[in-house]
Protein backbone atom coordinates (compact mmCIF):
# COMPACT_ATOMS: atom_id res chain seq x y z
CA UNK A 1 0.00 0.00 0.00
CA UNK A 2 1.54 3.58 -0.74
CA UNK A 3 2.14 6.08 1.66
CA UNK A 4 0.75 9.10 -0.44
CA UNK A 5 -0.23 9.78 -3.91
CA UNK A 6 -0.35 12.17 -6.16
CA UNK A 7 -2.96 13.23 -8.58
CA UNK A 8 -5.68 15.01 -9.77
CA UNK A 9 -9.18 15.76 -9.25
CA UNK A 10 -12.25 17.56 -10.62
CA UNK A 11 -15.01 19.20 -9.31
CA UNK A 12 -17.98 21.24 -10.24
CA UNK A 13 -17.37 23.54 -7.63
CA UNK A 14 -15.59 24.54 -4.06
CA UNK A 15 -17.05 22.47 -1.68
CA UNK A 16 -17.21 18.28 -1.56
CA UNK A 17 -20.14 16.61 -3.50
CA UNK A 18 -22.62 14.14 -2.40
CA UNK A 19 -24.07 16.47 0.56
CA UNK A 20 -20.53 16.55 1.96
CA UNK A 21 -20.82 20.17 2.12
CA UNK A 22 -17.12 21.02 3.38
CA UNK A 23 -15.67 23.98 1.55
CA UNK A 24 -12.36 23.10 -0.67
CA UNK A 25 -9.66 25.19 -0.26
CA UNK A 26 -5.35 25.13 -1.31
CA UNK A 27 -3.63 23.56 1.46
CA UNK A 28 -7.17 21.70 3.02
CA UNK A 29 -7.06 18.21 3.83
CA UNK A 30 -10.25 16.18 3.83
CA UNK A 31 -10.64 13.31 5.65
CA UNK A 32 -13.22 10.00 5.21
CA UNK A 33 -13.60 7.87 7.94
CA UNK A 34 -14.61 4.32 7.89
CA UNK A 35 -13.84 1.49 5.51
CA UNK A 36 -13.47 2.87 2.57
CA UNK A 37 -15.42 1.36 -0.86
CA UNK A 38 -14.11 2.61 -3.87
CA UNK A 39 -16.51 4.77 -5.96
CA UNK A 40 -19.23 4.89 -2.87
CA UNK A 41 -16.96 5.78 0.15
CA UNK A 42 -13.53 7.83 0.07
CA UNK A 43 -12.12 10.57 -1.39
CA UNK A 44 -10.93 10.17 -5.09
CA UNK A 45 -7.92 11.45 -7.42
CA UNK A 46 -6.60 9.36 -10.53
CA UNK A 47 -2.75 9.75 -11.32
CA UNK A 48 -3.44 9.97 -14.95
CA UNK A 49 -4.88 13.72 -16.27
CA UNK A 50 -6.84 12.16 -18.54
CA UNK A 51 -7.87 9.50 -16.13
CA UNK A 52 -9.56 11.76 -13.80
CA UNK A 53 -11.04 14.04 -16.99
CA UNK A 54 -13.08 11.05 -17.20
CA UNK A 55 -14.61 11.12 -13.88
CA UNK A 56 -15.56 15.27 -13.93
CA UNK A 57 -18.30 16.14 -13.07
CA UNK A 58 -17.29 20.13 -13.69
CA UNK A 59 -14.53 22.08 -14.79
CA UNK A 60 -12.44 22.98 -11.30
CA UNK A 61 -9.02 20.98 -11.58
CA UNK A 62 -7.20 20.61 -7.99
CA UNK A 63 -3.94 19.03 -7.99
CA UNK A 64 -3.90 16.56 -4.83
CA UNK A 65 -2.36 14.25 -2.88
CA UNK A 66 -4.11 11.19 -1.11
CA UNK A 67 -2.80 10.15 1.71
CA UNK A 68 -3.84 7.36 4.71
CA UNK A 69 -5.53 4.62 3.85
CA UNK A 70 -5.09 4.49 0.06
CA UNK A 71 -6.82 2.02 -2.31
CA UNK A 72 -5.23 1.51 -5.73
CA UNK A 73 -7.59 1.08 -8.73
CA UNK A 74 -6.92 0.89 -12.82
CA UNK A 75 -7.44 4.75 -13.24
CA UNK A 76 -8.94 5.94 -10.11
CA UNK A 77 -7.55 5.74 -6.34
CA UNK A 78 -9.47 6.00 -3.05
CA UNK A 79 -8.52 7.29 -0.30
CA UNK A 80 -8.89 8.58 3.77
CA UNK A 81 -7.27 12.04 3.17
CA UNK A 82 -6.79 14.21 0.20
CA UNK A 83 -4.91 17.55 0.05
CA UNK A 84 -5.19 20.06 -2.03
CA UNK A 85 -2.22 21.71 -3.18
CA UNK A 86 -3.10 23.76 -6.40
CA UNK A 87 -6.04 24.61 -8.51
CA UNK A 88 -9.58 25.54 -7.63
CA UNK A 89 -9.86 26.91 -11.38
CA UNK A 90 -12.30 27.09 -14.19
CA UNK A 91 -10.41 25.37 -16.87
CA UNK A 92 -13.21 25.27 -19.56
CA UNK A 93 -11.15 27.05 -21.88
CA UNK A 94 -8.20 24.80 -21.20
CA UNK A 95 -10.54 21.43 -22.17
CA UNK A 96 -12.18 22.43 -25.44
CA UNK A 97 -8.27 23.49 -26.33
CA UNK A 98 -7.36 20.29 -25.09
CA UNK A 99 -9.98 18.87 -27.12
CA UNK A 100 -8.97 20.31 -30.23
CA UNK A 101 -5.46 19.12 -30.56
CA UNK A 102 -6.84 16.10 -29.80
CA UNK A 103 -9.02 15.98 -33.24
CA UNK A 104 -6.15 17.78 -34.75
CA UNK A 105 -4.07 14.50 -33.83
CA UNK A 106 -6.65 12.45 -36.03
CA UNK A 107 -7.43 15.06 -38.52
CA UNK A 108 -5.69 13.42 -41.37
CA UNK A 109 -7.85 10.10 -40.95
CA UNK A 110 -10.61 11.95 -43.11
CA UNK A 111 -11.18 14.55 -45.51
CA UNK A 112 -11.92 17.55 -43.23
CA UNK A 113 -13.08 20.60 -45.03
CA UNK A 114 -10.91 23.13 -44.25
CA UNK A 115 -13.28 25.68 -42.10
CA UNK A 116 -13.04 22.49 -39.74
CA UNK A 117 -9.58 22.59 -39.72
CA UNK A 118 -9.36 26.07 -39.11
CA UNK A 119 -11.19 26.00 -36.36
CA UNK A 120 -9.35 23.23 -34.61
CA UNK A 121 -6.31 25.25 -35.16
CA UNK A 122 -7.38 28.82 -33.88
CA UNK A 123 -10.56 27.52 -31.62
CA UNK A 124 -12.29 31.00 -33.02
CA UNK A 125 -15.63 31.30 -31.41
CA UNK A 126 -17.22 32.50 -35.18
CA UNK A 127 -15.91 29.62 -37.15
CA UNK A 128 -17.67 27.05 -35.17
CA UNK A 129 -21.05 27.23 -36.25
CA UNK A 130 -19.63 27.19 -39.73
CA UNK A 131 -17.24 23.78 -38.67
CA UNK A 132 -20.25 21.89 -36.99
CA UNK A 133 -22.55 22.11 -40.40
CA UNK A 134 -19.48 21.28 -42.72
CA UNK A 135 -18.18 18.24 -40.50
CA UNK A 136 -22.50 17.22 -40.31
CA UNK A 137 -22.39 17.37 -44.23
CA UNK A 138 -18.50 15.19 -44.29
CA UNK A 139 -20.23 13.00 -41.86
CA UNK A 140 -23.38 12.25 -44.07
CA UNK A 141 -21.09 11.55 -46.82
CA UNK A 142 -19.07 9.38 -44.83
CA UNK A 143 -21.83 7.32 -43.82
CA UNK A 144 -22.15 4.97 -46.63
CA UNK A 145 -18.33 3.95 -46.26
CA UNK A 146 -18.59 3.66 -42.45
CA UNK A 147 -21.65 1.06 -43.65
CA UNK A 148 -18.80 -0.88 -46.55
CA UNK A 149 -16.27 -0.48 -43.41
CA UNK A 150 -18.98 -2.68 -41.25
CA UNK A 151 -20.09 -4.97 -43.72
CA UNK A 152 -15.75 -5.48 -44.62
CA UNK A 153 -15.30 -6.01 -40.63
CA UNK A 154 -17.64 -8.26 -40.36
CA UNK A 155 -16.47 -10.44 -42.83
CA UNK A 156 -12.69 -11.00 -41.62
CA UNK A 157 -12.40 -14.08 -40.14
CA UNK A 158 -11.33 -14.25 -36.13
CA UNK A 159 -7.74 -14.32 -36.50
CA UNK A 160 -7.07 -11.12 -38.10
CA UNK A 161 -10.01 -9.48 -35.98
CA UNK A 162 -7.37 -10.76 -33.08
CA UNK A 163 -4.06 -9.69 -34.87
CA UNK A 164 -6.01 -5.95 -35.85
CA UNK A 165 -7.71 -5.53 -32.09
CA UNK A 166 -3.97 -6.27 -30.43
CA UNK A 167 -2.28 -3.82 -32.94
CA UNK A 168 -5.19 -1.36 -32.45
CA UNK A 169 -4.74 -1.74 -28.41
CA UNK A 170 -1.48 -0.78 -28.76
CA UNK A 171 -2.13 2.11 -30.91
CA UNK A 172 -5.17 3.55 -28.41
CA UNK A 173 -2.69 3.27 -25.94
CA UNK A 174 -0.05 5.31 -27.56
CA UNK A 175 -2.42 7.84 -28.04
CA UNK A 176 -3.53 8.02 -24.76
CA UNK A 177 0.04 8.48 -23.15
CA UNK A 178 0.61 11.18 -25.72
CA UNK A 179 -2.87 13.09 -24.53
CA UNK A 180 -2.39 12.78 -20.95
CA UNK A 181 1.07 14.03 -21.17
CA UNK A 182 -0.08 16.78 -22.83
CA UNK A 183 -2.93 16.68 -20.95
CA UNK A 184 -0.93 17.05 -17.58
CA UNK A 185 1.31 19.94 -19.04
CA UNK A 186 -1.54 22.18 -20.15
CA UNK A 187 -3.11 21.54 -16.62
CA UNK A 188 0.01 22.45 -14.50
CA UNK A 189 0.55 25.74 -16.82
CA UNK A 190 -3.29 26.42 -16.36
CA UNK A 191 -2.52 26.15 -12.57
CA UNK A 192 0.05 28.10 -12.78
CA UNK A 193 -1.11 30.83 -14.45
CA UNK A 194 -4.26 30.93 -13.17
CA UNK A 195 -6.20 29.17 -15.77
CA UNK A 196 -5.29 30.15 -19.28
CA UNK A 197 -3.87 27.22 -21.93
Amino acid sequence: MAHSILGWWFASGHILPHGDGRPITIGTTHQVDGELTPCQHGLHLSVRAVDALNYAPGNIIYRVRGHGTIIVGKDKICCSHRTYLAGGIDITDVLQHFSRLCALDVIHLWNAPSVVIKYLRTGNPRLREAAWAAARDAAGAAAWDAAWAAAWDAARDAAWDAAWAAAWDAARDAAGDKQNRRLHRMLLRAIKTGGTS
